[in-house]
């Protein structure tokens, strides 16, 4: 039996509504420097002149991390397009970090160009988790050329306006898949992107923005009393995934279609026109 637990919370915010960011390099518990270390070393040898800066990001950098549970994501900054350097090594890299450490649930490498980060003329995602749930550990902070961001609808419509793609997509990937580790990753994946939303229903009314789950799944059920048991189920797949291709299907297909039904009422309401990245 998965047992849930209290764990994470809302971002915290300025007395204007902007969020504050509260990772810190003090935060980092000191084995996971290690890794850090040796991320940065990677990306520097695959990256040579390429690499201009190196954040860490989610529950990490905040002191929220789990032992054999937390993942460490990573995001390299790079001078020149993404399209124009190889990125061939980077699963390799990643299965022999995971290999080496393994206290961390997955070392995540992601790569993103300078020029994608400081074109904030539209909500994205990797400028928002920059400036707002990460902390720089290599080269030059861009935190201080990004805007500030409230808990909106910009947040909101990220979370909602592909929802319908990723639940099919999700399901296309799981039906006949009989790669265990496969089905694992994907239940994980697409369980947190659920939760998530949910929480992106809400935060017009709420105001408030959390990547942690727990907390998310909490305001959900508070404005969705008659559906908390359908998201309690989603934070456990979440939280423990299951291999069992069918029965995410099928949870998928009822309470994943629901998501999609109430997603589609938001979108009508916030973003009629279906945006992708909504202006700040």
């Amino acid at each position: 039996m998965t047992h849930i637990k209290s764990i994470g919370r809302f971002c915290p915010t300025d007395d204007n509504g902007y969020i504050i960011n509260d990772s810190s390099l003090k935060k980092i518990k000191p084995d996971f420097y290690k890794v850090i270390e040796e991320v940065i070393e990677k990306y520097q040898s695959h990256l040579r002149a390429d690499l201009h800066s190196v954040y860490i990001r989610g529950s990490v950098p905040r002191g929220l991390d789990i032992y054999n549970v937390s993942d460490l994501d990573t995001i390299a900054v790079t001078k020149n397009d993404i399209n124009d350097i190889d990125l061939g090594w980077v699963h390799k890299v990643e299965q022999e970090l995971n290999k080496k450490f393994n206290f961390v649930n997955g070392v995540e490498f992601s790569l993103y160009s300078i020029e994608d980060i400081i074109d904030t003329s539209t909500f994205s995602i990797i400028p928002f988790m920059i400036k707002t749930h990460s902390v720089c550990v290599f080269g030059e902070d861009l935190k201080v050329y990004l805007p500030n961001y409230k808990a909106d609808k910009t947040i909101g419509n990220e979370h909602l306006v592909n929802l319908k793609n990723q639940v099919e997509q999700a399901k296309d990937d799981l039906d006949g898949n009989e790669d265990i580790e496969d089905i694992l990753d994907c239940c994980g994946w697409i369980m947190k992107i659920i939760v998530r939303a949910g929480l992106a229903l809400v935060v017009e009314e709420e105001n408030q923005y959390t990547r942690d789950l727990f907390p998310a799944y909490k305001v959900f059920s508070k404005h969705y009393p008659e559906k908390e048991a359908e998201m309690k189920q989603v934070l456990k797949y979440a939280i423990k995934p299951v291999d069992n291709a069918d029965e995410i299907i099928g949870f998928l297909n009822k309470f994943g279609n629901w998501m999609i039904s109430e997603s589609e009422k938001w979108l009508k309401l916030h973003n009629p026109k279906k945006v992708s990245n909504l202006k700040i």
